[in-house]
């Protein structure tokens, strides 16, 4: 299901180099004991992405969500995860021609490719479909594969009341 290995290598790269550099380069990585390893067999989880919280010029949200496909991926562990965004981060999920409009660029979406990278990972990614009657939307202006829900808040109700673990960002 999560088979992206080269978008995870690189956003681990850039990740390891942004806090290398925070903590000064001349200085050894510290040993770490992990003293209670993880393994999930089977989860279920949603995001609630509704806040655009940055490392650097990257969403904090694109780390964590990749980290943990990742760790499906690694782990083997059978579920779901779906990120469903609103809000000021709703515009993730914007193509490069709606991007720019809404965001008064030409550069196109620097996220798109990273958004796409998570539904290859297996990743359902949904807009709320009120932030986007909002901002007059429609599908055409979406990454291709983003599926949109009535609200984000009812649908995360939703999948809280089916189960899935609710991870807030």
């Amino acid at each position: 299901m999560f088979k992206n290995r080269s978008f995870s290598a690189i956003l681990i790269a850039c990740l390891s180099l942004s806090l290398s550099s925070a903590r000064g380069q001349n200085h050894a990585e510290p040993s770490l004991h992990v003293d209670i390893p993880v393994k999930l067999e089977k989860a279920n989880v949603v995001f609630d992405i509704g806040h655009a919280v940055y490392l650097g010029d990257m969403p904090f949200v694109i780390g964590d969500l990749n980290l943990l496909a990742n760790d499906f991926r690694d782990g083997n562990t059978k579920g779901q995860i779906v990120a469903v965004l609103h809000g000021d981060a709703a515009y993730f999920v914007l193509n490069d021609e709606a991007y720019n409009i809404n965001r008064h660029v030409k550069t196109g979406n620097p996220y798109g490719t990273l958004i796409a990278g998570w539904m290859k990972q297996g990743v359902q990614v949904e807009l709320c479909g009120a932030t986007a009657q909002a901002n007059h939307w429609g599908n055409a202006d979406l990454i291709s594969g983003v599926k949109v829900d009535t609200d984000a808040m009812i649908r995360v109700t939703q999948l809280e009341q089916q189960g899935y673990t609710l991870i807030y960002q």
